[in-house]
């Protein structure tokens, strides 16, 4: 039975190379793992004083969908050396309220992507800091910083060989360790 991850995508843009980055990881991924994209964009910046009584709506499903997951990938640009917004925020809904994170002990990836040629690396370091406060034990090697990746598709959305094998190592590196950590 595959074990179900979540898949946190940190660009909402409806062509973000972050999501066809992630859709690759999905199909690339073994039989043993069942990835999921969870939408983040839809939660209101974490405020705890509407999360008091009864939370959000869109709070509660990602809650749910990140408790029902043994897992987490994330897939994130890099924002003026930093993760985006949306990404933090979904931290933060998920880890309170206090007491009730939704992320301690869960196995996590990060893989950065960027157009630029660094690939993401200060959002990707950045993303785990947070990631040790929550208690997930992160993967440390190989380190994945997608650069380049503006070309890495063609025009149909087909990513290149070189790249494909990119993705594959990670996400079967990714799955060795998970099943190590779990």
């Amino acid at each position: 039975m595959s074990k179900p991850i979540a898949v946190l995508v940190g660009s909402l843009r409806k062509e973000s190379y972050n999501l066809k980055v992630a859709k690759v990881l999905a199909k690339l991924a073994p039989s043993s793992l069942e990835l999921k994209i969870i939408q983040i964009g839809d939660l209101p910046l974490y405020n705890e004083d509407i999360d008091a009584g009864t939370p959000p709506a869109a709070y509660t499903r990602f809650r749910n969908e990140i408790a029902a997951c043994q897992g987490v990938l994330f897939v994130t640009p890099e924002y003026n050396r930093s993760t985006p917004a949306v990404i933090k925020n979904a931290i933060d809904v998920g880890s309170r309220p206090y007491g009730k994170s939704v992320w301690a002990k869960k196995p996590a990836g990060v893989i950065s992507v960027s157009p630029g040629a660094i690939g993401g690396f200060a959002a990707n370091h950045h993303l785990r800091q947070s990631l040790v406060f929550l208690d997930m034990p992160t993967l440390q090697q190989p380190e994945a910083y997608f650069g380049g990746v503006a070309n890495a598709f063609d025009a149909q959305g087909n990513i290149a060989e070189k790249s494909q094998e990119f993705l594959q190592q990670f996400i079967d590196a990714y799955s060795s360790w998970f099943e190590k950590t779990r």
